[in-house]
């Protein structure tokens, strides 16, 4: 069996569109890699070499100022796809913030198989889209929401990007999971500082929200009042 069939996230992968014969041409294609907490994958304003389906972990996409300052502005999770396919130079770098699996094409390779294959097409768009729509969402975050409503809102994101797939295209939000990011670098996320993101989760646990059972697990314990606090 080809790496793909025994893929688990085949089903809300990029590819989960192709059929077994397209899907067999595109694993000959790629290789599954690993990453380590941590190590870069790609590099911001380098060559567009390649693209890559992330299987497991967690992996971050920064960008950095002139002077070295790094900003966080987008997170991959399992299923997600990572890289800038039909471009020639990356716009972020990819870091891996756990352990991480990736199937990994040469961009140029994947990139000739997508114009062959109208359906690869269409999901890029729509990831495409769906990512414009987040982006968008991520704007009104930043902009209009307070901090209370700012960290409701990044939770329950979290506790649906780390939630179990309950069929082909739908997942049931996670109760518990573990935060990739550290306590800094969910304030750099929105915006906001470490002092106010560590007040507002220890206002959340006394409150019976959520529970913390250790500094980086998240237990969801009123989903309803968390989806209220976040407006």
């Amino acid at each position: 069996m080809s790496p793909c069939e025994t893929c688990v996230v085949r089903n809300r992968a990029i590819c989960a569109g192709l059929h077994d014969r397209e899907i067999h041409a595109l694993s000959m294609m790629g290789r599954r890699r690993s990453v380590a907490a941590g190590e870069p994958l790609i590099w911001e304003d380098d060559d567009s070499l390649l693209v890559a389906n992330v299987i497991e972990g967690v992996l971050k996409l920064t960008t950095s100022t002139g002077d070295g300052r790094e900003q966080i502005v987008g997170v991959a999770y399992p299923s997600d796809f990572i890289g800038r396919p039909f471009g020639q130079t990356s716009r972020a770098s990819v870091v891996a913030l756990t352990d991480a699996r990736v199937c990994v094409f040469a961009r140029n390779d994947f990139d000739r198989f997508a114009r062959e294959h109208p359906e690869l097409e269409h999901k890029l768009l729509e990831r495409t889209l769906a990512e414009l729509d987040r982006s968008r969402a991520w704007m009104m975050l930043l902009g209009r929401k307070t901090a209370p409503e700012k960290l409701a809102t990044f939770l329950l994101d979290m506790a649906d990007r780390f939630g179990d797939p309950a069929c082909s295209t739908a997942l049931v939000p996670a109760r518990r999971f573990t935060l990739p990011f550290s306590r800094q670098q969910v304030a750099d996320l929105l915006g906001l500082t470490i002092e106010t993101v560590s007040r507002q989760f220890t206002r959340l646990k006394a409150d019976g929200v959520i529970d913390l059972p250790s500094r980086r697990d998240v237990e969801v314990i009123d989903r309803s009042a968390l989806e209220a606090l976040a407006g």
